[in-house]
């Protein structure tokens, strides 16, 4: 049995919540939206917070005592520290590995192209099938900028293009294109972990030495042109690198954007006019993705 001690608070003292937790030894501490504003992928060493802020500590049933102490001094900050809504609540045990795994299922993109965790049973068919688990790096194919992608990409199969991956994180997108036909695919983040998830992917889905490379932005050759731009990240930097990324393309190559909100259409628009033609958009769940042909 665990014991979980939950209250809600604001952006500015959350750290004093969650520094009285850890003084008390909480097993773990948990941050949740209490509204309704989702936030995106964060950068690297960023920590990003919602205005109103669900804080859950969890402590061990033996530890009554403490979250008892830790709640009275909750109770005491409430005024100063923004507090509200606190309450103690008993947590059976569970198989947590079961339920996370039994939580992620095989994931189907367009007509064939298909994300298994390593645990499923995979069908011998003629799909094509990605072996891909949950992981610390950003894309399982579970939010619908990536499923978006992976749709694209089963429409529009590459084979024997060139393909960037940039913001790759997993390398899902990645594994995809080499899977559907790419005859070599360049993974890039800003992520180092991202770059060593990909790797660790990509021989997972036995994919042949030399088919995927990754390196950090910074270390992608200067003559990169690519058939195909691949860019599942984040308005700021689409807008920011929209020069960049239109000039690794090939005239007359795709690029493929993701990680927008409806209410950036119209930036991402006018920012890749300038290089591009036959923008369209496609929206899920409020999110976009862009395609364009370079100029």
């Amino acid at each position: 049995m665990w014991l979980q001690l939950i209250c809600q608070t604001a952006r500015d003292t959350e750290s004093l919540v969650s520094e009285a937790a850890e003084n008390m030894g909480a097993a773990s501490i948990t941050l949740s939206d209490a509204g309704d504003n989702p936030v995106l992928e964060p950068l690297p060493n960023e920590t990003p917070l919602w205005d109103d802020i669900i804080v859950t500590i969890l402590f061990r049933e033996e530890e009554k005592f403490l979250i008892d102490s830790l709640e009275q001094q909750l109770e005491a900050s409430k005024e100063a520290w923004k507090i509200s809504n606190i309450r103690q609540e008993e947590l059976e045990e569970q198989q947590w590995e079961r339920v996370w795994m039994d939580d992620f299922h095989p994931m189907k993109f367009g007509e064939n192209l298909w994300i298994y965790p390593s645990w499923s049973d995979i069908p011998d068919d003629d799909s094509v099938k990605i072996k891909l688990d949950p992981g610390l790096a950003f894309g399982t194919g579970t939010h619908p900028t990536t499923a978006l992608c992976m749709e694209w990409l089963d429409q529009n199969h590459p084979r024997n293009l060139t393909v960037v991956d940039y913001g790759c994180g997993s390398g899902i997108l990645a594994i995809a294109a080499v899977k559907l036909g790419a005859k070599h695919v360049l993974a890039t983040d800003i992520d180092p972990q991202a770059l060593l998830a990909t790797q660790d992917n990509n021989l997972k889905n036995d994919i042949p030495d030399g088919m995927i490379d990754c390196c950090l932005p910074e270390d992608m050759p200067e003559s990169v042109q690519v058939d195909l731009m691949l860019a599942n990240i984040l308005c700021g930097p689409l807008i920011e690198l929209s020069k960049t990324l239109c000039s690794m393309t090939k005239s007359g190559g795709h690029i493929v954007l993701s990680g927008i909100i409806e209410e950036q259409k119209k930036l991402l628009n006018e920012e890749y006019n300038q290089y591009c033609n036959d923008i369209q958009f496609a929206t899920v769940d409020g999110w976009v993705r862009m395609t364009a042909l370079v100029r």
